[in-house]
């Protein structure tokens, strides 16, 4: 199975937070899920956690390499750029990436994160979907500090919902 690719300075292990989340289910397939991860504005519909989506620069709805992005989530507005996107291809994982960050570069509530999306049709008609985040700042280390994770159950739910978006499209 394929993995994420990191960027310098957001490897896992080297970050004051990190969270992996995956499922595997059968009947979906990467062209299946990928409109509802790379449409942003889809976000709310199916994440309770994703808010007040706006894609810049007259770009969207699906983003590409490069574009500028903002929404909320966790409590933090999020400007985010697009640092991976490669679509479905038979064959290849799909991918999309961004750098999300909150607060002024330096101030000491500063985050910054690395959320990477994974997307692979895997034998037998399954579909892997693996979400994992890196994050760097005070904000990450209350973070992964929290009991219960609250990146973790998010990002689960994000998974959540985003698989039954999708079986609800396909029906």
């Amino acid at each position: 199975m394929s993995d994420i690719i990191w960027p310098a300075g957001y490897v896992p292990g080297f970050t004051d937070n990190y969270v992996s989340n995956e499922v595997i289910v059968a009947g979906l397939t990467a062209a299946d899920i990928w409109p509802f991860l790379a449409i942003p504005s889809r976000w709310p519909d199916y994440y309770a956690n994703a808010a007040d989506v706006q894609i810049h620069d007259g770009k969207g709805p699906e983003l590409g390499l490069g574009d500028r992005f903002f929404f909320r989530t966790f409590g933090f507005p999020v400007p985010a750029k697009v640092v991976e996107c490669v679509p479905p291809v038979p064959g290849q994982a799909a991918r999309i990436a961004w750098h999300g960050w909150a607060g002024e570069v330096g101030a000491p509530d500063r985050l910054d994160v690395h959320h990477a999306w994974l997307i692979e049709d895997l034998s037998a008609g399954r579909v892997r979907i693996l979400t994992q985040e890196t994050q760097n700042g005070a904000p990450a280390r209350e973070l992964a500090a929290a009991r219960p994770n609250p990146m973790i159950n998010g990002h689960q739910d994000w998974l959540n919902g985003l698989v039954a978006a999708a079986r609800q499209a396909k029906a």
